[in-house]
């Protein structure tokens, strides 16, 4: 009565076996399997005729993932800001694009379901007398109107006013929501954080549903909130340049503030991105949407450009909600341990 050491276990026989014989005692499909005799390999067309001999180690080895399998993926909740539901969390603007025809593109590619429009003579009607408005799939669309290029709480109040009136004439659900921005100066375009939070609490008065551009001091961050915005949008960096998130620390102190004891409270990075990674680190923080526009318009390709914020904006967001690993010093092996092969012995 042979006894054979498989895979670490010693077990007794009643009766010699070949490899074969041994696999088929227990239910094997050899096509799948690897085999070891005393740290030779036995190849398939081997089996049948390699007999075991008593006191034989033998390896019996198989494929194994780099892990557990995988939960199913549980589905995303919507966006939702003030009374708004929204599937997509990327919103985009229509400004700097060469041609209405390729903002459109873009906008349908990027898969956003909200676009800002800015409210001044020169941006409805363009230098051929065609209308902005008649690029806009109004009944996808939630216009987002904002006060762009406003450098004062009044100047902002007013062209909130002006377009809440363009859009209820139009019957646009955006007629009653604004993006807020209050402007310190040309040269940064950074809010103005006394004007902000001055025209916030004037709008929010006058029943507007206010999202507001703001730096990323999460103590005016709070303040904003405090004030009745229905979301704060703290820059990643200046509108326009492209340099990303350069303090992801402060939005993350920003999100702490904004989101204790709210953990809906919906906070949209606003200006600064320039490329899709930029867009999946924001979601990545925490951040619930980003808004973008010359990172698409200002792009060699604007329309390729938009199908990667599209993706980036889906990738960063479901990276955040699987939650990453965390960062280790030291290397940490993805594959099993368990049913390592056993080292052969030195001579």
């Amino acid at each position: 009565m042979p006894t054979i050491t498989i895979n670490g276990q010693s077990k007794t026989f009643p009766t010699t076996l070949t490899v074969a014989d041994l696999l088929k005692l227990f239910g094997k499909d050899a096509n799948k399997l690897a085999v070891e005799v005393n740290g030779e390999l036995i190849s398939r067309s081997h089996h049948a005729t390699h007999t075991l001999q008593d006191g034989d180690t033998v390896e019996i080895v198989t494929l194994v993932g780099g892990g557990s399998q995988p939960p199913s993926m549980a589905l995303d909740q919507p966006l939702r800001v003030g009374p708004f539901t929204f599937r997509s969390r990327l919103f985009t603007g229509t400004g700097k694009y060469s041609s209405y025809e390729l903002m459109q593109q873009c906008l349908q590619a990027s898969g956003c379901e909200v676009t800002t429009v800015a409210v001044r003579r020169d941006r409805l009607i363009d230098r051929d007398g065609k209308n902005i408005l008649d690029y806009l799939d109004l009944k996808r669309l939630t216009i987002l109107p904002n006060t762009a290029g406003c450098f004062s709480a009044e100047e902002a109040i007013r062209h909130a006013r002006l377009a809440r009136e363009l859009l209820s004439n139009l019957g646009n659900p955006g007629a009653d929501w604004v993006k807020l921005e209050c402007l310190a100066d040309k040269r940064t375009l950074l809010p103005d954080p006394i004007d902000t939070l001055k025209a916030t609490e004037q709008l929010v008065k006058e029943g507007f549903t206010v999202l507001v551009y703001t730096s990323d001091d999460p103590v005016l961050a709070k303040r904003l909130k405090e004030a009745g915005a229905t979301s704060v949008m703290p820059a990643g960096s200046p509108i326009g340049s492209g340099q990303g998130i350069l303090n992801p620390n402060n939005i993350r102190i920003c999100l702490e503030y904004l989101k204790e004891n709210d953990p809906d409270y919906p906070v949209i990075v606003d200006a600064g991105v320039g490329t899709a990674s930029d867009v999946s680190a924001a979601f990545e923080l925490g951040c619930d949407g980003v808004l973008l526009n010359t990172a698409i318009a200002a792009a060699r390709d604007p329309l390729r450009m938009a199908w990667a914020m599209r993706y980036a904006a889906e990738a960063g967001r479901l990276a955040y909600l699987a939650g990453r690993i965390p960062k280790r010093l030291y290397a940490n092996a993805s594959s099993p341990t368990e049913g390592l092969i056993a080292p052969l012995a030195r001579t």
